[in-house]
């Protein structure tokens, strides 16, 4: 059952631009204004932060889904709402409408669960900031990816340039950003886009293979790797050793019964090996 997160004195226009449901352990969360090809608008972001408000420490959510309604994951910024009517604004409506996009990219990028891109269709500009943002991506061979804002007359902004350099070689997004060409879902997982690239029918499936993957893994484990590959990108080798040794012991204050039940079944017990799955989590001592 589809929900629509509601909330009083807010605009049912603005609550309906999200639409989510909580099946088995994983939030499927959908953009949902199908009829503008999911474009983000700044009712979209400020609805987007409230559903991430709502479910990311809800102990019936272990893994998030980003995916949208209809024919696309998302076209990028509604031009008219994000740009046209804020700038109208001025310099305050510029920035506030920035701040509420910006906002939950960030904080989606370093979210308590696990998450997902589901890419279904269009991904385009400003929907490279979310796809960036989600720790995996998977992709229909007919999504279509582009960073069209060339063609337009502007620089791709929004994240979207870092985001290309982040994901791709040099000149794998030289080309992408300045030619304005569109590349299909198998093009975009060549490019390290996303992680996947397989038919329609079969992307939803697969999403939910990995996603049950993730709900047996320990989730403080989870949420400090997943931490962890996001910081040590931009640090030295040995700023990355030293992070990651305080990381560790960090996760291990959290939640040192999980570690030592880990290696219990491994060495005493014999009833997992580590490089063919993760141990059984329901025999952790209370």
């Amino acid at each position: 059952m589809t929900n629509i997160l509601n909330i009083d004195g807010i605009d049912p226009v603005e609550l309906a631009t999200v639409s989510y449901t909580v099946e088995n352990g994983i939030a499927w969360v959908s953009f949902n204004r199908p009829d503008k090809r999911n474009c983000m608008s700044p009712r979209l972001n400020r609805q987007m932060m409230r559903v991430l408000d709502a479910l990311e420490f809800r102990e019936d959510v272990g893994v998030l889904v980003l995916s949208g309604e209809g024919t696309a994951w998302s076209a990028g910024m509604d031009l008219k709402e994000y740009f046209r009517e804020t700038e109208a604004q001025g310099l305050r409506g510029t920035r506030g409408a920035q701040r509420e996009s910006y906002g939950w990219w960030r904080r989606l990028r370093w979210y308590q669960k696990p998450t997902i891109a589901m890419v279904n269709g269009w991904c385009f500009g400003g929907g490279y900031g979310p796809l960036f943002a989600c720790d995996l991506a998977f992709a229909a061979d007919e999504a279509q990816f582009g960073l069209s804002e060339i063609n337009w007359g502007i620089l791709p902004g929004g994240g979207a340039a870092k985001v290309a350099t982040e994901l791709t070689s040099f000149r794998n997004a030289m080309y992408h950003a300045m030619m304005g060409e569109n590349v299909d879902g198998k093009t975009a997982a060549q490019w390290g886009f996303v992680n996947e690239a397989l038919p329609l029918d079969q992307l939803s499936a697969r999403v939910n293979e990995v996603a049950h993957v993730l709900l047996k893994k320990n989730p403080i484990a989870l949420k400090a790797t997943k931490d962890a590959i996001r910081r040590v990108r931009e640090m030295s080798y040995d700023n990355a050793e030293d992070y990651l040794i305080r990381a560790q012991e960090a996760a291990n204050s959290f939640d040192n019964d999980g570690r030592k039940e880990g290696i219990k079944q491994f060495i005493d017990d014999k009833t997992y090996k580590p490089g063919l799955g993760a141990y059984d989590r329901s025999k952790t001592s209370a």
